[in-house]
């Protein structure tokens, strides 16, 4: 997938372009009334629901951590925990969530946030070639490799999601 070129528009395309990964820009119209970002991203750009992830901010007792599972599923907090290796997780408050990434509910990027925090990516992303996450605003998304994604974020994998 070749890399466009892009202004650096968001700090995950920033990253993006600092780390030399190849990855392209998938930019649609964002409708401020829709009862789910990420649905509204597969629908927009026509894709699999289960090919656009989500990028979800979990309070693991010590800090903030990030899962990334696709669109059509859940997170399973009780997985979540286990991946990362405590017993209890529970959903980050968004208000939490926005000031640790740096980015708006609705539009944070599991890359270019403003400090790396344990990230965990469903399983189920080694079935794609590529997949979406947000670019780091809403109405913007961004494929890359599922390699690639994990390799930028440090992530660990394991089985997070639930239908």
């Amino acid at each position: 997938m070749p890399k466009k070129p892009t202004s650096g528009s968001t700090p995950a395309v920033r990253a993006l372009l600092a780390a030399g990964v190849a990855f392209t820009e998938h930019p649609y119209d964002h409708d401020p009334t829709a009862p789910s970002f990420g649905l509204e991203a597969a629908a927009a750009l026509g894709r699999d629901p289960a090919q656009v992830f989500k990028t979800l901010l979990v309070d693991a007792g010590s800090g903030l951590a990030v899962g990334i599972v696709p669109v059509s599923a859940t997170l399973d907090l009780k997985a979540m925990g286990a991946a990362l290796g405590v017993k209890k997780v529970a959903m980050a408050a968004v208000a939490d969530a926005e000031r640790v990434t740096g980015y708006v509910a609705g539009g944070i990027s599991p890359i270019g946030q403003r400090r790396a925090l344990p990230t965990v990516l469903d399983s189920s992303a080694g079935r794609w070639t590529t997949l979406l996450v947000s670019g780091g605003r809403r109405g913007l998304d961004i494929e890359l490799a599922p390699a690639d994604l994990a390799a930028l974020t440090r992530a660990t994998r394991a089985a997070i999601a639930s239908s």
